[in-house]
């Protein structure tokens, strides 16, 4: 018995040794075991932001679905572990270092960019390659990860809409309102030398809390100013109701925000008729996108809402992730971020998207919305 001991357990040390062998090279580590490949998610799910990170991720669930529908990739299904940024730079950190001890073996989010930055440097500094869907400030490419993957347009191309915007409208005096986030100061920056590049002037700048729902005192300044436009380039939380005011006052001119606020919580908030003739700098919604229509209607079907801001975006980061994958034929890290950058013409809703040397888009996707009764509507 004793020998029989001996024998059995040097079996099962062998065995034990094969088997941790074997764990070690599958994905290098990452979670793609058994019958599945695990896809780590970071977005807003709670907080001011909820309402456009829950739709992300629904279009990112609809993209997993019709993905594992069809076979999956590598013989896997694709299983989304979402954690919860709150747009908060903190609990972004701790979102992210939750999705690296999961073991995922890539990432699709990012709303907010003060959020994203700080979690970008976690999944840098674990080797994750992360497809950012929706943050798009000129600081995240700044930091040279070449783990970091922009399918949005930048904070200067969207900039560049907006005073493009302004100038063939005649408005030359204008005012800049920002919330001091990352995402928000970023954008001010680049507006205020949009527009004075095309020959306009800057008649305010100015920083809000976002946390605030008074601003009597900055519409009273901005009444005596007389602005052609105002450019609010924070979150809509705060820009819708710093809209119905701005409207209440009676200040002169336009009022355009920036995609941070393009969101029907914004025409909620500020009320529709204080909410007619806003104007958003962004990525135009799905229902803009020729070609889109079954991806709207599966949308609604699903969720009984209309897909919002960044669900086009969101599936087709989803979608580029597993098409990567299946280039890389390899859960691997690496191979993963070499086969995204190597991206040619990969046709989504809406873009054909290519990567700069910097992981950003070849070509910008703003236009300007304009809201008409109660909607959002393209209007350049």
């Amino acid at each position: 018995m004793r020998k029989y001991s001996f024998i059995a357990l040097g079996l099962m040390l062998v065995l034990s040794l094969f088997l941790s062998a074997c764990s070690s090279k599958t994905g290098s580590g990452d979670n793609a075991s058994g019958d599945e490949i695990l896809v780590g998610v970071l977005l807003p799910v709670t907080g001011n932001n909820a309402t456009d990170g829950k739709d992300m991720l629904n279009a990112m669930k609809m993209a997993v679905e019709k993905i594992n529908s069809d076979g999956g990739v590598l013989k896997k299904k694709i299983k989304l572990e979402v954690a919860d940024d709150g747009c908060d730079p903190q609990m972004a950190t701790t979102a992210a270092n939750k999705l690296v001890s999961k073991k995922v073996v890539a990432i699709v989010g990012g709303y907010c960019s003060g959020s994203t930055l700080p979690a970008s440097g976690v999944f840098h500094n674990a080797k994750i390659p992360m497809i950012v869907a929706a943050a798009n400030s000129s600081e995240l490419p700044k930091q040279g990860y070449d783990t970091l993957f922009l399918i949005n347009g930048l904070v200067p191309d969207q900039t560049k809409t907006g005073a493009d915007y302004f100038k063939d409208k005649g408005a030359k005096n204008i005012a800049i309102i920002h919330d001091n986030s990352a995402y928000a100061k970023d954008m001010a920056d680049f507006a205020k030398k949009s527009v004075e590049e095309n020959g306009g002037k800057i008649i305010a700048f100015e920083a809000i809390n976002p946390e605030e729902k008074d601003f009597g005192s900055l519409m009273t300044k901005l009444k005596s100013l007389k602005p052609d436009g105002t450019y609010f380039t924070g979150y809509y939380a705060a820009g819708g109701l710093m809209l119905k005011q701005f409207k209440q006052k009676g200040v002169s001119g336009s009022f355009m925000v920036g995609d941070g606020s393009y969101s029907p919580d914004i025409i909620d908030i500020a009320g529709s008729e204080a909410a007619n003739d806003l104007l958003v700098t962004a990525t135009p919604t799905a229902n803009f996108i020729p070609g889109a229509e079954e991806f709207v209607n599966n949308y609604k079907s699903k969720y009984n809402l209309s897909p919002g801001p960044f669900s086009a975006l969101s599936y087709n980061g989803m979608n580029l992730l597993v098409d990567a994958i299946k280039r890389a034929d390899s859960t691997d890290k690496d191979k993963i971020k070499k086969a995204l950058k190597e991206t040619k013409a990969f046709e989504g809703i809406g873009q054909v998207i290519e990567f700069s040397d910097q992981n950003t888009l070849n070509q910008s996707n703003f236009h300007v919305m304009k809201v008409v009764g109660g909607e959002f509507t393209l209007e350049k």
